[in-house]
């Protein structure tokens, strides 16, 4: 179990709803995505290590949660502008998704 945090710790992060635009294998890494989201206002690439666990294509157009305020990282040549939130169980990565296709793409986590 890790370490508890306060609010005011949690309460940094901004968690968003953002669709998955186009989806694309890492030229220079097995493991990684290129993920273009947008957020409504603007668009960004995620780089995230799912590619074992999702093919590019049937990502694209699912509406994924986000850490939108993560500082921009450096992941093999490509710059990660955030981070998708997903859940491990056992072998499989399950990516968290919003089920209402009505929700606003932007749309603050609560």
């Amino acid at each position: 179990m890790a370490d508890p945090i306060n609010y005011e710790d949690f309460a940094k992060l901004e968690l968003r709803v953002a669709r998955v635009v186009e989806a694309r294998a890492h030229p220079n890494a097995d493991k990684l995505l290129l993920l273009q989201v947008d957020l409504g206002d603007r668009q960004k690439q995620i780089v995230a290590g799912i590619r074992a666990h999702y093919e590019p294509e049937k990502l694209v157009g699912k509406l994924i949660v986000i850490v939108d305020n993560l500082a921009p990282a450096m992941l093999r040549g490509e710059t990660s502008n955030g981070m998708l939130l997903a859940a491990t169980s056992g072998e499989k990565v399950i990516l968290l998704t919003v089920d209402d296709p009505e929700c606003q793409v932007g749309a603050k986590i609560k």
